[in-house]
């Protein structure tokens, strides 16, 4: 009987017809032709619109009962995976608990491949044991090409705790489908140099992440319009954007917004309701909480206007 790779059919693994000669083209042509291959990544993404909306919604339900977002990947979807739990906090405010990443080999595994963690069903399985999920969790699995056993085993511990799981993965076929409460498959085809997922699978897979992170942060209140209200301020640069938000918002001078961000320690959020609402600190922040922490809805105020006529735009 001849040898049949189980790998050998995946689409991550094909080889490209139009890259045959890749090694010998001059430079700029290779950047032309990634930038080719880059394009069908996006009109791919595109394509898988609609599920990715329904991944938000089953994010945003978690999140608003009390749940966690885990997301588990090896190799480069492993950390693609730490990439977008490492920006939450820092972005968005989160506490560093609210979105996780589990890799298989851990923190060691993140600069250094570790051989052989990947095909650990076991321990991808102990992995979300260690870190208790439950049914109010989601857990998102990331795995171009869907074989990836170390997140099957993770996936296989969340589906009996109850959580939901979402799973990207770039194998249009993959029997999932009938096991994970939603799959997200942007079909990028194959890469530029065969079998690297780290080029056009994991160009489309950084892309759906940024997506589900950044519209489900959007839900659950952590922007005003398309400001950054939830902003760490741990560092300089980010103390200035808090001050350049508050003051443009509420019409406060530079001075003006560090004296209210000082009043309301750091809180931009509790900031400006205080400025735009005129109440205390203690009340802005009962405001926000009684507006599940939308600042828009607290102060019943769309900042849209406000900002295209502070942009100029008419």
């Amino acid at each position: 009987m001849p040898y049949h790779s189980k790998w050998q059919d995946l689409p991550t693994e094909a080889i490209n017809p139009d890259t045959l000669g890749i090694d010998k083209m001059p430079t700029l042509d290779i950047i032309d032709l990634i930038g080719t291959e880059d394009r069908r990544v996006v009109a791919a993404v595109h394509k898988e619109r609609e599920r990715i909306a329904h991944g938000v919604e089953i994010l945003v339900s978690a999140l608003k009962r009390g749940g966690r977002l885990f997301l588990v990947g090896a190799g480069t979807s492993g950390r693609l995976g730490l990439l977008e739990a490492a920006e939450m906090p820092l972005t968005f405010g989160t506490s560093p608990k609210l979105v996780q990443a589990i890799m298989a080999g851990g923190q060691h595994a993140v600069f250094k491949t570790r051989e052989g963690v990947e095909d650990n069903f076991e321990e991808g399985a102990r992995s979300i044991a260690r870190l208790r999920v439950t049914k109010r969790d989601a857990v998102i699995g990331v795995s171009a090409s869907g074989l990836t056993q170390f997140v099957r085993g993770a996936l296989t511990g969340a589906r009996k705790k109850g959580a939901r799981i979402l799973f990207v993965t770039c194998w249009h076929s993959t029997e999932l489908q009938n096991y994970v409460a939603l799959i997200i498959e942007p079909a990028v085809g194959p890469a530029v140099i065969a079998g690297s997922t780290r080029l056009k699978a994991g160009t489309a897979t950084k892309m759906v992440l940024n997506m589900l992170t950044t519209i489900v942060m959007i839900r659950v209140g952590k922007t005003y319009g398309n400001l950054m209200v939830d902003v760490h301020t741990g560092s300089d640069k980010l103390k200035d954007r808090a001050q350049r938000i508050v003051a443009l918002v509420t019409g406060a001078t530079p001075e003006e917004a560090a004296q209210l961000l000082r009043a309301a320690r750091w809180n931009v959020k509790a900031a400006i309701v205080m400025r735009k609402a005129g109440v205390s600190y203690a009340e802005a922040l009962s405001r926000l909480h009684r507006a599940e922490d939308s600042v828009r809805t607290a102060l019943g105020e769309d900042p849209e206007p406000i900002l295209r006529k502070l942009l100029k735009l008419g």
